[in-house]
This record gives C-alpha cells, sequence and structure tokens, in this order.
C-alpha cells in the first residue's frame, strides 16, 4: 500500500486525490416565508459547513419566491451532500449548482457580482490620488466631504479586493460588501 493512502488510525481516511476542496456557487429558490433563511443557515452550521458568501431577495414577488446565492468550498462528496439536504428543505423549490451548470455549458464559471461601499479618508495631496485610483477601478462616488469620500464599486470580488489593498494606504476606512450575486450565461433561466 502506498505511505500516502496509509490509514491515519482514524477509521475513516481519506487519499489526497478525493480530499480536493472545490469552490461552488449555489443558487436556492425558495418560498419567501419567515424562518427560511435560518433553516437554510441552520443546515450549514449544524453540519460544519462553511459559507464563504451569501446573498438573498425576492426575486418574484407575486409568487412570493425569493432566491439565495451562497457560495461554499468543500469536497466534491461535501457539495452534494449539501445540495440534497437543501432539496429536502420543504419550502426550497429547487437547488441549481451554477458551478457545474456553468461547467455543462462549456464555461470557467457563472457571472458572479458584488457590490462594495468604501470609505475612505481624502484630504490634503492623498485626495487626488485616491480620485484618479477609483477613476482607474471605475469606482463612483457616492458621497464626499472635505474629510472622506464613500467610493461604490461593482464587479468580480478579486476585483473589489484590489481596490480595497490600493485604498488600504490612502486611508481606507470602512467597508461594507453585498455577497456574491450569480447566473449562468444563456437563454436558459435557473
Amino acid at each position: 500500500m502506498n505511505a500516502q493512502l496509509q490509514p491515519t488510525g482514524s477509521a475513516y481516511f481519506i487519499s489526497p486525490e478525493t480530499a480536493r476542496q472545490e469552490r461552488h456557487t449555489l443558487s436556492v429558490l425558495v418560498t419567501n416565508e419567515p424562518g427560511v433563511l435560518a433553516r437554510v443557515i441552520g443546515l450549514f452550521s449544524g453540519r460544519g459547513y462553511n459559507i464563504e458568501s451569501l446573498t438573498v431577495s425576492e426575486t418574484e414577488h407575486e409568487a412570493h419566491l425569493s432566491r439565495i446565492t451562497i457560495v461554499t468550498t468543500g469536497t466534491p462528496t461535501v457539495l452534494e451532500q449539501i445540495k440534497a439536504q437543501l432539496d429536502r428543505i420543504v419550502p426550497v423549490h429547487r437547488v441549481v449548482d451554477l458551478t457545474v451548470r456553468a461547467s455543462q455549458l462549456g464555461q470557467e464559471r457563472p457571472i458572479e457580482r458584488e457590490v462594495a461601499l468604501v470609505k475612505v479618508a481624502g484630504s490634503g495631496e492623498g485626495r487626488a490620488e485616491t480620485l484618479r485610483l477609483a477613476d482607474a477601478f471605475h469606482a463612483k462616488v457616492v458621497d464626499a466631504t472635505v474629510s472622506h469620500f464613500i467610493f461604490e464599486i461593482t464587479g468580480k470580488s478579486s476585483k473589489i479586493d484590489q481596490f480595497v489593498a490600493v485604498m488600504q494606504p490612502l486611508g481606507l476606512i470602512e467597508v461594507c460588501r453585498t455577497g456574491i450575486a450569480a447566473m449562468n450565461r444563456g437563454p436558459q433561466g435557473m
């Protein structure tokens, strides 16, 4: 037996090949009623699954349906368990793994966007540099005084991470992020 695959004393050992972590974006269509979000979050916390990003909003007002977008990481087995367990929650109408769907459509990832509000001190010589860099990132000024700016920036999470990193030495005060909203390309819906 290969030394890497020998048990570690536990009845459950996993070879490195099967233990690879994958990042997936799940879209969950639910009835918009009190307690649904708590039940979905409880499923994750009760089983020790991590949520990297979570967004939820009513998307079909007349049908009282909300869409929950969850970004999570796990092994393929864990991700399948998450989807199966989400499907069993009563007010859940549909669970779609947008990452798998994108792959089936021949795409690398689903379209993912995030919005952030970023407050930066802005006075003296650094004021012009702050505005110049914000313009380079296509960040929009939504509030400004003689002492600070609040920028709105939309894009991939990596773009927002870069913007925050660039603003750090210029006087970053506060950051508020929405979490990821995602959908697959193409004419078909969820």
